[in-house]
């Protein structure tokens, strides 16, 4: 199945723009923004390549439900989905997919260049394969970062990977310095900051604040209370158990009232809910919010917060809650700290796994509900300057004029 957006072009000119090849496994709501706006250059000619397209029930493995996301994914850009896709399929699992004949599919598409969004899935890295044997040049963007330590045999392959990479997309301070510490050389580096659809978000908070009162009031927070809002899975890399067990702290240390509004699904809900009831929390499970819902809890809530591990190599729920203007607490494992964090001006960063201090921090930041209005508009400054669509569309280009003239 195949999409065609409009091109920003004359077909004649066509032939003079290199051909732009992204991979990636399967649409995602985040990538789309950054696919539609590289349509509209004239620059390139783009194509993206999707290895599956999920149905509803894969699509919520790891969420507890089945769903599908309720904004287009597949408009404003031209697309093709991969032939000869073998295995069991679903976005999760290294080995979920293969490719029959990835270097025939690369030689069909006769692309100038290949940018791979990562090397999580055993197809991304067939194409990988596939181009730098056909002496295509080949960009990444990945999420790793370096943050965490990892054990020789991962660093020798990470080696090897990046040496079939003549360009990288870096999405944050960490990620640009994974690269580093493998030695890719700085003029390989460009800036693509990671980035959420700030536009909409900003819109939807701007539409929703007015009924701000009656949103909390459907979510059963108290009047006059701080909340607090966790986003995501709930499932162990996430840590929403530190949080609740935190949260039950900090209710009784502070004369503040204080709530949590816990937005998702997943493995961990029945522990979660059971641990609410014993200690008599003040929280409320809102369940899955799908994309055009979620800016409803970050209006409601006054501050997000992230306690995840290292498998949060970025938490762009944070560029969520920061585009609808509420600032973010998170442990120093999540990826995004180091670009999206200044302590007292954006949020705050704890120790990963230290439930004491982050109980220490809900009380701090839930004393002052004032300095939290004034972080969360720092905060949504910061993500729609830097971390926007725009800038990512720029180091995506220079990307490619640089391997292009590297050729």
């Amino acid at each position: 199945m195949t999409s065609n957006a409009p091109l920003a072009c004359e077909e004649g000119a066509l032939a003079e723009r290199p051909r732009v090849l992204i991979v990636a496994t399967h649409p995602i709501q985040y990538q789309v923004p950054w696919f539609q706006a590289l349509a509209k250059r004239e620059e390139i000619d783009l194509l993206v390549l999707f290895i599956q397209m999920p149905d509803p029930q894969q699509q919520g493995v790891g969420f507890g439900m089945a769903f599908k996301w309720d904004i287009p994914l597949l408009e404003g850009y031209r697309w093709q989905q991969a032939s000869g896709v073998r295995g069991r399929g679903g976005p999760a699992g290294f080995f979920a997919a293969r490719l029959h004949r990835p270097a025939g599919m690369l030689r069909n598409l006769a692309p100038d260049v290949v940018l791979i969004t990562g090397w999580h899935a055993w197809p991304l890295l067939q194409l990988l394969l596939a181009a730098r044997s056909r002496g295509v040049p080949v960009i990444i963007r990945g999420e790793s970062n370096a943050l965490r330590k990892r054990p020789l045999p991962v660093r020798i392959l990470h080696r090897c990977l990046m040496r079939l990479c003549m360009a990288f997309l870096t999405i944050g301070k960490s990620n640009r310095e994974f690269y580093r510490g493998y030695g890719v050389r700085e003029s390989s580096l460009f800036d693509a900051a990671y980035f959420v659809d700030n536009a909409r978000f900003m819109a939807a908070a701007a539409l929703l604040a007015p009924r701000r009162d009656e949103l909390r009031a459907a979510w059963n927070i108290p009047v006059g209370a701080v909340c607090f809002c966790f986003a995501g899975k709930l499932q162990p890399k996430k840590r929403i158990l530190d949080l609740l067990a935190a949260l039950r702290i900090a209710q009784e240390q502070s004369t503040q009232s204080m709530h949590l509004l816990i937005v998702g699904t997943g493995e961990q809900m029945p522990q979660a809910r059971a641990f609410v009831d014993q200690h008599r929390l003040s929280a409320t499970f809102a369940g899955f919010l799908n994309q055009t819902e979620i800016p409803s809890a970050y209006v409601a809530a006054d501050c997000l917060v992230l306690p995840s591990d290292y498998g949060e190599t970025w938490g762009l729920v944070v560029n969520e809650a920061m585009a609808c203007g509420r600032p973010a607490l998170v442990s120093d494992r999540v990826g995004c700290g180091p670009d999206l964090i200044s302590d007292g001006r954006t949020g705050a960063l704890f120790p990963f796994g230290d439930v004491e201090a982050l109980a220490r921090n809900l009380v701090e930041m839930a004393a002052d509900p004032a300095q939290l209005r004034a972080m969360g508009i720092l905060a949504r400054d910061l993500v729609s300057g830097r971390y926007s669509v725009e800038n990512a569309v720029e180091g995506t280009l220079k990307a490619v004029r640089f391997v292009r003239a590297y050729r």
